[in-house]
């Protein structure tokens, strides 16, 4: 089929067309909260930007370490094991924030920032990750591999650099490659001054539920249970252990011992494509608390606003407060089984979600557990509710760990935090059917989702997570095939590959507002703009006088549109 020439008029209207479809996602870009979403999938705009979307955060006071705490943030959700040649690294263009909120304002406290750097020696060589077998993270044959910077900030201060160019334990590539893969991941377990433990790199998927909830709650008669639909898949792990006195407030844990505790990513607001520069400041485009509340409570329409703002707006966001205190689930579950939905406003809902377990804030639970209104040393006056995942440190470790935490009576246990092995799915099911009002749980429920644990066994020592998955997870079961092993050295084929000489002689990079470089543009849209611009600069190489043959200095001033 010829392409048809299209006339002055047309290609006029194309010229304006792209350059408004263009300027339409500079102006969105350039507005508040414009990208973001997280938490395996859950909200429209980070599914197209996995290595940024933050899967499950898990606070907890460290078992074997009295006196410090850990935190645990996962992003790239759905990491198959053989997802080569690329694999799964951190993005180099972001920022990895775990943030705590110490009084109760919902803002930080204290800030924990993390950068990314490739380090590539593949060039226009080969397309492998490493070209031998890799039996430490200095190996020569490991071609590609990533470093990192942690950055501090406290009570607002400037940050502080604490770590430059620590190691990142690389994705998983098979026996034959990755012999003895504990190794890598002991290397890349570090102590620095003041005894912080860290540690980032590749793990196991940590969280365990059956995600045929959304398939109308478990086909309707609770059917489609007893499968874990992340089991052997990897995610990207960033692990810090710090002392309590580095989050308490006024650093007393005796005395405000309870913490708030959400994670973001954050992306430069203009990002170039093909390079790790930006322009236009940094936009918060993942955000992550409690688990499954913007999966479960929080609508469609309203995923992407909420992962976009921080805390401190939640309480201000009616349609977000009503969706807590009058939650959609309970509802379906009630049209779907019979089960009554309890009376709305949902207070129960509130507290676990947006002030913590108190008296003091006169909801229907009758406990003091893990609100910074507990705080001796917090003003009252001065307290946001907001959507954290708070943790009381001066609960003791339990003896005897329940997966239902604070339900099945282990005060430890999520909500209070939330520790690799809590039932977050089984839990929140029954706090949504009213379990927390009443403290018993609804027995035609009580079976959950049928998955009540890992498919890995968890460490006793940071970082705790299980090693990454070496199976692909279509072959687990075949022939061929065998179970995932966290001790097993198996998995796919290499990560990373060259730039193509195409990519690799470009000498112009792409502008990409961060909003359509997260959700990608449609087809339609893509064509238009495309069609556009071209059309556009033809057009102007016509009617523009000729270039001065005289150089002019590098001016390298940034012109605002």
């Amino acid at each position: 089929m010829r392409f048809k020439r299209p006339s002055g008029r047309r290609r006029r209207a194309l010229a304006l067309l792209g350059a408004g479809a263009l300027l339409t996602g500079s102006v969105y870009s350039l507005g508040p909260a414009t990208a973001t979403a997280s938490s395996h999938r859950e909200a429209p705009l980070i599914a197209a930007d996995p290595a940024v979307d933050n899967t499950d955060l898990y606070a907890f006071v460290s078992p074997d370490r009295p006196g410090y705490v850990t935190f645990v943030a996962n992003w790239q959700p759905f990491s198959e094991p053989n997802g080569g040649p690329n694999f799964y690294p951190f993005a180099t263009d972001a920022t990895y924030h775990i943030k705590v909120d110490n009084d109760g304002d919902a803002r930080p406290d204290a800030e924990f920032r993390w950068k990314f750097r490739n380090i590539d020696k593949r060039g226009n060589d080969t397309f492998l990750y490493n070209n031998g077998p890799v039996t430490s993270l200095d190996d020569e044959n490991l071609l590609f591999k990533q470093t990192y910077s942690l950055e501090s900030s406290f009570n607002g201060e400037p940050f502080k650099t604490r770590v430059r160019n620590a190691p990142v334990a690389p994705s998983r590539v098979g026996p034959a490659s990755m012999p003895d893969y504990q190794t890598l991941r002991d290397q890349a377990t570090q102590t620095l001054p003041g005894g912080w433990n860290i540690f980032a790199g590749q793990a196991d998927d940590p969280f365990f539920l059956d995600l045929r909830v959304f398939d109308f709650l478990y086909g309707g008669d609770l059917s489609e249970t007893g499968q874990d639909t992340v089991s052997g898949y990897n995610v990207n792990t960033i692990a810090i252990q710090v002392p309590f006195k580095d989050v308490a407030l006024k650093g007393d844990a005796g005395r405000n011992p309870v913490i708030g505790v959400w994670t973001t990513t954050e992306r430069d607001r203009v990002r170039i494509t093909g390079s790790d520069s930006g322009s236009g400041g940094k936009v918060q485009v993942s955000r992550l608390g409690n688990p499954l509340v913007n999966e479960v409570v929080v609508p469609a329409g309203l995923k992407d606003a909420f992962n976009a703002s921080p805390p401190r707006r939640d309480a201000q966001t009616p349609a977000l407060v009503k969706r807590v205190l009058e939650p959609e689930v309970p509802k379906l579950i009630e049209a779907i089984y019979g089960i009554p939905a309890p009376p709305t406003p949902r207070n129960d809902l509130s507290e676990i979600f947006l002030t913590g377990i108190t008296t003091k804030a006169g909801g229907p639970i009758k406990a003091d557990l893990n609100s910074q209104l507990n705080n001796k040393d917090v003003k009252a006056s001065q307290f946001q509710p907001a959507e954290e995942l708070r943790l009381n440190l001066s609960v003791p470790v339990a003896g005897q760990p329940n997966r239902l935490g604070v339900l099945g009576g282990d005060l430890q246990g999520f909500p209070n935090g939330r520790r690799l092995a809590d039932d977050v799915l089984d839990i929140e099911l029954q706090a949504l059917v009213g379990a927390a009002q009443t403290g018993k749980l609804v027995d035609a429920l009580a079976a959950g989702d049928k998955v009540d644990a890992n498919d890995q066994d968890f460490g006793d020592a940071f970082p705790y997570v299980a090693l990454p998955n070496g199976v692909g997870v279509n072959t687990v079961g075949q022939p061929g095939g065998s179970a995932p092993s966290a001790s097993a050295s198996t998995s796919a084929s290499p990560a990373g590959v060259a730039a193509s000489p195409a990519a690799a002689s470009s000498s112009r990079a792409a502008t990409v507002p961060v909003a359509y470089a997260a959700t990608g543009a449609s087809g339609l849209g893509v064509l238009i703009v495309a069609a556009g611009l071209v059309l556009f600069l033809r057009r102007r190489r016509r009617t523009l006088p000729a270039a001065p043959t005289r150089a002019f200095p590098e001016d390298d001033r940034t012109i605002p549109l």
